[in-house]
């Protein structure tokens, strides 16, 4: 099991930049797939993206495709989520999760995939 731990949430302005950080607990990483997910308030959590183990395959919802990038350093057994021109829609809880089986597209938004789930970071956007 994994122990994930999400930072750089904060309250920002529309049309800002954030940039999230997940690190695991105590273990590396460098042998899972990793994914962004969101919860605004009284709606399901919805995929945001998905990163391969290598870092070389990621996958993005299109409520943020085009304006966000998900990345990883194994070396810093870190994964970045970086969102720009922020929205107020962007208004959610952000967690990131670990998956060990393989996924390609719009699988990896499979929430059943993933077994491993940090506590979530708020990220708020005013208008």
């Amino acid at each position: 099991q994994v122990q994930l731990v999400e930072s750089g949430g904060g309250v920002v302005q529309a049309g800002d930049s954030l940039r999230l950080s997940c690190a695991p607990s105590g273990r590396t990483f460098s042998s899972f797939g990793l994914g962004w997910f969101r919860q605004a308030p009284g709606k399901e959590r919805e995929a945001v993206g998905a990163i391969s183990l290598s870092g070389g395959n990621t996958y993005y919802a299109d409520s943020v495709k085009g304006r966000s990038t998900i990345s990883r350093d194994n070396a810093k057994n870190t994964v970045y989520l970086q969102i720009n021109s922020l929205k107020p829609e962007d208004t959610a809880v952000y967690y990131c999760a670990a998956r060990r089986r393989v996924c390609s597209g719009l699988g990896c938004f499979d929430q059943r995939l993933y077994n491993d789930w940090g506590q979530g970071t708020q990220v708020t956007v005013s208008s």
